[in-house]
């Protein structure tokens, strides 16, 4: 049995999930989510629980029980407390700026980078070096701080560019100089 799939969703209090077939919405105060998920997955809501079941013990049943109730927890969690990535910049002249609803970003190149994020996104940039892209979907949060990052990823021998909050980069040693060659 998945240690991750029977374990039961719990569903606070303002959090209200709608199952219509294979179509789970879930409406809580900062928001609303919708996501199809498989078929085959039984869904039930017992008190203030979700219940993920499995028809059998098939290895595709195995794999989507605990995939369909995690989808759901972090559906739950979302509309609830939300979800953020934090990106920290490092690099001379390398910065971050909102202009309106755009992320602006000098990151060395001939013009600037910039992000304008979907309508239940929102990026904050308290400092020039650090932005912070805030949502209640799990997976595009996740995405566009992926896409952001990917825009100037840090390189090994200084460690310039853009890293999570926490991230260790692996450095590596400079050149060094040969002496007897001619």
């Amino acid at each position: 049995m998945s240690r991750i799939g029977k374990k039961p969703v719990p569903i606070p209090d303002g959090v209200e999930i709608n199952i219509d077939g294979n179509l789970v919405t879930v409406k809580g105060p900062k928001g609303q989510l919708s996501r199809q998920l498989s078929r085959e997955m039984e869904l039930s809501i017992e008190g203030n629980e979700l219940i993920v079941r499995r028809p059998s013990d098939g290895k595709i049943h195995r794999s989507l029980h605990g995939l369909t109730r995690t989808l759901i927890a972090n559906m739950v969690e979302g509309v609830t407390k939300g979800y953020q990535k934090v990106l920290e910049i490092s690099g001379v002249g390398y910065r971050a700026a909102m202009q309106g609803n755009k992320l602006v970003l000098t990151l060395g190149y001939a013009h600037p980078v910039e992000f304008e994020p979907e309508a239940e996104m929102e990026i904050e940039v308290p400092a020039p070096n650090r932005v912070i892209v805030k949502g209640i979907d799990k997976e595009k949060v996740g995405s566009l701080a992926a896409v952001i990052r990917a825009s100037r990823e840090p390189e090994p021998y200084k460690g310039k560019g853009i890293r999570y909050e926490g991230e260790k980069i692996r450095r590596k040693a400079g050149k060094t100089g040969v002496k007897g060659r001619n």
